[in-house]
């Protein structure tokens, strides 16, 4: 006991919400000073941030084992339970949940904390009911003071995680099923934050914020926030009624469940409580929820004791008296917590004994203190220990900063998974605790801003990481703006097409087609399709109307589709006539009423038809030559032949060639046709753009056609090209045919013998094999002599080379890549 052992003790006692913390907080500010011990780090910052916004920075303190703020003239001070300053003389003394002295773990301390911690003027004992027999037992002088639930707690029965109510806390029991239950929450309502103890406190205020501001519906936690954190929750639903304790893992009592279900309702305001199943394990009894609707509960019969001042003589005896039992019959020896088996693991160190002796007892024990944050287990622990200790019993008494600032640096890092950034925190906050004991490392100040400064950068990651994870703001935003009925969505369209809610992406327009995001969920996506639908009506009219207008310039045939800024809009199929395919809107466009369906199709049309007479003018004035009833039967039949054709057409392949006159030819000259010797062809039809566009309307009719090398004229083997013609193992280009034709009928006299000259076939790269074959079939016949000359023969009988049947099963395969600009 300390010397205010005879100062008021008052112990408030009741379920949670019943405002005992906000009881003591407004009794501790009552007076000159006070004290508060907490049982988590993150409460204590929480009700630390309050006081000083009642009393002011310079006023209030905050101890806790990672984390010191005294100002000079605090007093006011908020704490860990661990981190109480006992020996500091305050007005008011309270200890906030001191049921938690059973706990197998820390009980030790809050039975310390609740034996000897005493204000000057006042003492409050706050916790569950459950703890008044003991405090009668153990504080005979208290007045015990019950306080009622503000609000009520029902049982609302068991829900799948899919039919919570918002506002719900899911509350699991170890890091691994809170991920696990988060990321469930993520698929199904879009996301929610994550609460842990081992969280930093500004990390998990960053994600409880997300959670009041109503970011996200859900929050998913461990049993942490049954202790006395304040959040708007109203529906508590238990993933599991089972923890492992660090020693077993066991159901939880009643007691436990209440606190943690009391978490739901706030003020006067009501909450709900059940689980994810209805019958096993998961599952609560009749005996369970009566219990915790009742707020009945089994009155806690013991707690857990270890001498809170014990003898610092030598290492034996502080060993002795840490073992020692309780007189007491309420209260039992604690188990050996960390500490303690840390100890006892290093009294077994001959040198740790002897650097022990005289005053290093107290060093050593305050050693053995460093929390196990890493949870790396006694022997690992106790290796670091010792080389703590080690440092502090040699030189100067202090931690090597090189050592505190390698180890700094190591945990500098914001890359990794959650975690990976988890875990490295825990690595900072055990600097964190050694930075912030008096004495250990010789700057001190320097060392506290270092851990301090990693927390919070580490801190920021983590909730940025936790949030990609289980937040996905895009799910979020559409089921908390549509609910139920989709016509609400605020559909947003940029620039680039990107559809978005709230400025969250959920889908592209590519012109008429609304595509969902690759990254939605399977579930979202018959209602971003339905709200797309209904949405975008008014755009879709927008963009008819702009296409049924569009110029030249943003309209592209591609591969038999014609795209509108990118966006295809339609095909090519089979039509009256080559040059007149048929125009077939996609499906797309369905979307559009039929009057603008017909003015999309009349503006394509007329496109059509000017890029045809543009690169093709040849095919259309055949298409009328072919009509025409007036010209001769054999022209108007070789126009519709060598139209069919697409321009190009092997002179055998066409037989009423033959019986046209003169003024026949020549009216094809006119047309641009040129009656070549083995060829009948249109020049222009030669050059890139043209010969792309006659490939397009040949491919509309189901015929493929490769297409040259741009500025090719020569080709070695390979398939069948348009536009050339096949003499020995080479391709030659039907104009350059011509030429060379041209050029050896030129070069005979009569039926003599003549030597061709060589230089043009040569220039264009046909071999000397290549030109005996051409002039073999132009109906020349080598002379003989050792010198090559050739005599002319006559015309032979043309003879088309194999037809090869054109591939039908995919008529635009040979035009993949192929971009018919504007120009």
């Amino acid at each position: 006991m300390t010397r205010f052992s005879r100062s008021p003790v008052t112990a408030v006692l009741g379920p949670t919400n019943t405002g005992k913390t906000h009881l003591a907080v407004e009794r501790m500010c009552g007076h000159s000073s006070g004290m508060i011990g907490f049982p988590l780090r993150l409460l204590a910052r929480e009700v630390y941030d309050r006081v000083v916004k009642l009393k002011g920075e310079k006023q209030v303190a905050l101890i806790t084992g990672e984390e010191r703020i005294v100002p000079p003239d605090a007093r006011y001070f908020l704490c860990t339970a661990e981190s109480m300053p006992l020996d500091r003389e305050v007005g008011f003394v309270a200890l906030d949940e001191a049921q938690l002295g059973a706990d197998p773990e820390r009980g030790h301390v809050f039975t310390d904390r609740l034996l000897r911690a005493r204000g000057r003027d006042e003492t409050m004992i706050l916790g569950s009911a459950a703890l008044r027999p003991l405090v009668r037992t153990l504080v005979p002088d208290a007045e015990i003071v019950e306080r009622p639930r503000f609000s009520t707690l029902s049982y609302a029965g068991a829900k799948k995680l899919s039919r919570l109510p918002k506002r719900s806390a899911i509350v699991a029991f170890s890091a691994e099923e809170v991920y696990a239950v988060a990321e469930a929450i993520r698929r199904l309502r879009g996301g929610a934050a994550v609460v842990m103890g081992a969280l930093s406190p500004r990390t998990r205020n960053a994600q409880v914020a997300m959670f009041q501001a109503g970011e996200v519906d859900y929050l998913v936690a461990t049993d942490a926030i049954g202790m006395g954190l304040n959040m708007d929750v109203a529906h508590v639903a238990f993933a599991s009624l089972t923890k492992f304790d660090g020693r077993r893992t066991r159901r939880l009592t009643v007691a436990e469940m209440a606190q943690i279900a009391g978490r739901a309702g706030r003020h006067q305001r009501d909450g709900t409580f059940g689980a994810l199943v209805e019958e096993g394990p998961g599952a609560f009894t009749p005996e369970e929820v009566f219990a915790i609707e009742e707020h009945r509960f089994p009155d806690l019969d013991f707690l857990y004791w270890r001498d809170g001042e014990p003898d610092l003589s030598s290492v034996a005896a502080l060993i002795e008296s840490l073992e020692a039992k309780p007189r007491d019959i309420v209260l039992r020896a604690a188990p050996e917590a960390v500490d303690l088996a840390v100890l006892k693991r290093l009294a077994s160190e001959p040198w740790v004994l002897d650097r022990a002796r005289g005053g290093g007892v107290a060093r050593l024990w305050a050693a053995c203190g460093i929390p196990d944050f890493r949870k790396l287990g006694v022997e690992p622990h106790s290796r670091f220990v010792a080389r703590v200790f080690q440092h502090l019993t040699e030189g100067d008494g202090h931690i090597p900063f090189a050592w505190f600032a390698g180890e700094i640096a190591r945990l500098d890092s914001v890359t990794g998974d959650v975690e990976t950034i988890a875990g490295r925190i825990a690595g900072t906050r055990t600097w964190a605790y050694i930075a912030h004991r008096a004495g250990w490392i010789g700057d001190g100040i320097e060392a506290r801003a270092r851990t301090r400064a990693l927390e919070e950068k580490l801190s920021d990651a983590l909730h940025d990481r936790l949030t990609q994870r289980f937040v996905d703001k895009r799910t979020t935003a559409l089921l908390r703006t549509i609910g139920a009925d989709e016509r609400h969505l605020p559909v947003v369209i940029d620039a680039q097409g990107e559809v978005s809610v709230e400025d969250h992406a959920i889908g592209r327009l590519d012109g008429f087609r609304f595509t969902v995001a690759p990254d939605a969920r399977a579930t979202d996506k018959r209602r971003l399709l339905a709200a797309a639908e209904k949405r975008l009506a008014g755009e879709l009219a927008k963009r008819g109307k702009a296409l049924a207008g569009a110029d030249d310039a943003s309209l592209v045939l591609d591969a038999g589709t014609i795209r509108w800024n990118g966006a295809g809009i339609a095909t090519l199929g089979a039509g009256p006539q080559l040059t007149r395919p048929a125009i077939r809107l996609d499906r797309a466009l369905d979307v559009l009423d039929k009057a603008a369906r017909d003015a999309v199709a009349a503006r394509l049309a007329a496109w059509f038809d000017a890029q045809t007479r543009r690169f093709t003018p040849a095919l259309v004035q055949l298409d009328q030559l072919a009509r025409d009833r007036t010209a001769p039967p054999p022209l108007r039949a070789t126009a519709t032949a060598l139209g069919a054709a697409g321009g190009l057409a092997d002179r055998a392949h066409i037989p009423d060639v033959e019986a046209i006159d003169a003024p026949a030819r020549r009216t094809l000259r006119q047309h641009g046709i040129t009656v070549g010797t083995l060829d009948l062809f249109d020049p222009r039809l030669l050059k890139p753009a043209a010969a792309r566009w006659r490939a397009a309307l040949l491919a509309a009719r189901g015929v493929a056609t490769t297409l040259p090398p741009e500025g090719a004229t020569i080709l070695d083997g390979g398939a069948p090209t348009a536009g050339f013609r096949r003499i020995a193992g080479q391709q030659v280009r039907v104009d350059l045919v011509e030429r060379i034709a041209r050029a050896a009928h030129d070069a005979r006299q009569g039926r003599n013998p003549f030597a061709p000259d060589p230089a043009l076939a040569t220039s264009i790269g046909v071999r000397a094999e290549t030109l005996a074959k051409l002039m073999a079939r132009l109906g020349f016949v080598p002379a003989k002599g050792d010198v090559p000359r050739w005599i002319w023969r006559g015309r032979p009988k043309l003879v088309s080379p194999r037809i090869v049947a054109p591939a039908r099963d995919n008529a635009f395969a040979a035009l993949a890549g192929i971009d018919f600009g504007h120009g």
